[in-house]
Order: C-alpha cells, then structure tokens, then sequence
C-alpha cells in the first residue's frame, strides 16, 4: 500500500542553525567538500484506505509546516521503501 510522505524544509531565505551546526562540524570529521547543509523533516502519513494527496496536502499546510518559514512537498512511495542509510 503506498504511503504518503510530506517532506518540510525551511524556506531558502530563513536561517537553519541546526543545519549551520552540522556544516561547521564536518571538516572535523574530515568532510571538505559540502557547502551547505539544511534540516528538514519527513513526516509519513498512511491512510486507513488509498492514499489522499489533497487530504495530506491540507494537513501539511495546517498542520505540519509553518507556511510562513517553511515549504512542504507530499509524494506517494511504497510502504516498504526505505532511505538508504548504514548505521
């Protein structure tokens, strides 16, 4: 069953300490080539039936971002997809 996913970031022209930290940190750990780095968050919706784009749509821009400071997106993945990540 597909699920739908609202990725939120902070709007291009809004500071990001938290990513400002991060990007000031990786030269210690030997990391020279990333110029900037932004945090976001991924919100995972699944719905009892099919997935409703409009429906996350308008909990995303209700609920979950400030429209003020921060964009949003909603796609549909497979409920088993997984980032790529290794421990």
């Amino acid at each position: 069953m597909p699920r739908v996913v609202v990725d939120v970031m902070l709007k291009p022209e809004i500071l990001d300490p938290q990513g400002q930290a991060v990007a000031n940190a990786l030269p210690r750990l030997g990391v020279s080539d990333v110029s900037s780095v932004r945090i976001g968050r991924r919100i995972e919706i699944d719905f009892t039936g099919e997935p409703d784009l409009e429906r996350a749509r308008e909990i995303a821009d209700k609920l979950l971002a400030n429209p003020v400071i921060e964009d949003f997106t909603v796609r549909l993945v497979e409920a088993d997809d997984v980032v790529d990540a290794h421990p």
